[in-house]
């Protein structure tokens, strides 16, 4: 009975009349979160090419993984889909047991943005570049911490890559999401963070934050004066953090093309890419296949970091 109900709005997406009514968005972290931002950011676009409006839920908590059991058993029809970062590939080495599948529960529609990871301090520390940061670490050994928006996130990855390519040790403060973890920035409570740009870029342009480096191989467009992590003196501490979009596995092929094609018409639009320059994010789109091929070989590569910095599943 189960299947024959889920099979019914499914084949309904699967005409022309896709869509008739308003769109779940799932974005699995709180409000005011990178993803959040950038959903909110894109969703009235992607809306206006689809017909119908795209409605924002946060569904936090579990570093992401409620919202994605949430999509994972949603009907597979284009009504529920989500809004995640790449923490999205990073869960399967972190937890023990999830209840779904990241490969096998999910269809990739599309990516959304590049996010380059900023590694920000208090000005309150007197650390005016890497290097100032560095000396501190080997100075007072196991005496310095970095925050994150949870074991296991991205901003957590970013900061073990960086670890292990300076050669120095700094233990996680995990934190429920970004706006805490920034709040201790700027208290100089936490040493140093990893943030994703959208988050702080007030506080850097306001100077309550001093931007370090990037986490990319490139600048950012929206900090060119902040150099690379490696222009900064520590090569191979480059991470790709990025916001994407997925439904449900098993929704129709033609209703996950339509959304990205939406989505990737959105991306164009002026508004659109004024906004998320304003971010620091930088407007990336891939074929839904692609896409799905890209999140399974991220999968592998980030069970390697995770083994290698030693972080304990969940």
């Amino acid at each position: 009975m189960l299947a024959a109900a889920i099979a019914v709005p499914a084949s309904a997406a699967d005409d022309k009349g896709y869509p008739n009514r308003p769109i779940r968005v799932v974005v699995p972290f709180a409000a005011g979160s990178t993803a959040d931002i950038i959903a909110r950011s894109v969703g009235d676009k992607v809306g206006e090419q689809l017909g119908q409006p795209l409605v924002i839920e946060n569904r936090g908590g579990a570093s992401g993984t409620i919202g994605q059991q949430a999509v994972a058993t949603a009907a597979p029809d284009g009504y529920t889909i989500m809004i995640h970062s790449s923490s999205h590939t990073v869960s399967p080495s972190t937890f023990r047991k999830l209840p779904f599948d990241t490969l096998a529960d999910f269809a990739g529609i599309s990516p959304i943005a590049s996010l380059p990871n900023v590694l920000v301090v208090s000005p309150q520390k007197n650390w005016r570049s890497v290097q100032d940061l560095l000396a501190a670490a080997r100075a007072n050994p196991d005496g310095l911490n970095f925050a994150s928006a949870g074991q296991g996130s991205a901003t957590h990855l970013n900061a073990e890559k960086f670890k292990q390519a300076a050669g120095i040790t700094a233990t996680n403060i995990p934190f429920k999401g970004s706006g805490e973890a920034v709040t201790e920035i700027m208290a100089g409570r936490v040493d140093y963070y990893f943030s994703p740009i959208a988050p702080v870029i007030g506080q850097i342009k306001d100077g309550r934050l001093l931007p370090l480096a990037v986490g990319s191989a490139q600048r950012a467009p929206a900090l060119p004066q902040v150099p690379t992590v490696a222009q900064a003196g520590v090569p191979g501490a480059e991470f790709n953090f990025w916001i994407g979009m997925m439904a449900p596995a098993k929704t129709p092929r033609p209703v996950v093309q339509k959304l990205h094609d939406a989505l990737a018409k959105a991306l164009e639009t002026p508004q659109v890419k004024a906004r998320l320059l304003e971010l620091g994010a930088q407007p990336w789109t891939l074929q839904p296949e692609a896409f799905d091929a890209h999140i399974k070989e991220e999968i592998s590569s980030n069970a390697e970091l995770v083994k290698a910095a030693g972080i304990s599943s969940q």
